[in-house]
Parts: C-alpha cells; structure tokens; sequence
C-alpha cells in the first residue's frame, strides 16, 4: 500500500457514535439474531447485551469497518456462546444416532425405509422460501431439531460460515460436524414432507 493511500485509509476511519446505536441498529441487529435463535425474547436480550459489550469495547474499535459491521460481529460472537451453551454436553450419542439412522435407512442396504423416501417433487413453488406459511412450518420444523443439530446447521446454511469455522467454534470434529449436518437435513427434510406437502 502507498503512503497517499494509506493516509486516505486513515482519514476514512469510521466513528463511533453510541448515543444513536437504539435508533440505528436495534431492529437490524434483532432481526439478525432472531432468525438465528428461534427465540424473541432471548434475541431482544442479546441485542441489549451487544449495546453494552460495545460500549465496554469502544477503545478496541479500529475505524476500518462500520458501526453497524462491528455491532453485528459482536452479536454474532453473542448467538455463537449461545450455541455452544445449549449445546454443551449433547454431542451425538452414537447409540441414539443409530437409532435415528436405521428409522429413516435400511441398515443392510443403505436405501431409504418405505415412508420416509423422499417425495418425487417436494415443491413445485419455485420462490417458496418467501412463502409465510412455509416459513412457520420450516421454523416449527428447525426448532424440533436438538439444539447442536440447530447451531451447526444455522451456523453453515444461514450464517453461511466455513465449515472448519463452526467445527472449531462448536469444539467437532470435522467427521462429527459432516454426521450432524446430514442428519439435521434428513430430519428437516422428513418433517417438511409431513407437515408441508
């Protein structure tokens, strides 16, 4: 980087200004946490708790991002300690898992039991996830899920985040976080059958 640039990247640092964070960001930020907890009330709570752990942070803020990129990241660190709380403990127990897999597999063969093989056309709606009364019924559907099945999948198909990322940020192994995408998906996919088509 050349020192004219560089000066320019110093000059454009942004600035913090608490006094308008409520006005500004409180409806983004809960939206953002709400669609990723299933949970209003704990998605309010962690938005008052990201106001306060910027405030206690504002000396660390470096000006490269903007205010509303650094409050996010923070309440992104916020969900992710969530994830790892409800899930502390619930690592996949290989017997029940087993269970689970022989309901949905024939254990000889591999091939889907008889009820649960997937519909030829599971949906013909082509911009169905814009539908409200899909979206009730995928969310009923993800909160049936355990929560650590809940966190890995909404950390890898909302959040968009690397796998290697969430193996390290929910302590798996990368075998580990692979089992409990596919069953997390092959139990939303059974559910949304039941319950939508």
């Amino acid at each position: 980087m050349h020192g004219s640039e560089r000066r320019v990247d110093i000059q454009e640092k942004k600035k913090l200004d608490p006094n308008n964070w409520v006005e500004n960001y409180s409806d983004y930020l809960y939206s953002y946490a709400a669609v990723r907890l299933y949970d209003d009330e704990l998605a309010k709570d962690l938005v008052q708790e990201t106001f306060l752990a910027a405030l206690a942070a504002m000396k660390g803020f470096n000006g490269l991002s903007s205010e509303k990129t650094w409050l996010t990241a923070i309440l992104k660190h916020k969900i992710a300690d969530v994830y790892r709380s409800r899930s502390s403990g619930l690592r996949t127990n290989n017997r029940a898992a087993q269970g689970q897999e022989e309901e949905f597999f024939d254990p000889d063969n591999g091939h889907w039991n008889s009820g649960h093989n997937p519909a030829e056309y599971f949906c013909e709606q082509p911009d169905i996830i814009e539908d409200r009364e899909f979206q009730a019924i995928l969310q009923a559907c993800m909160k049936k899920l355990p929560a650590l099945w809940l966190a890995v999948f909404t950390m890898k198909h909302v959040d968009e985040e690397p796998s290697k990322s969430i193996c390290e940020v929910m302590g798996l192994s990368p075998s580990n976080f692979w089992v409990i995408i596919h069953r997390a998906k092959v139990n939303l996919r059974s559910c949304l059958q039941k319950n939508w088509i």
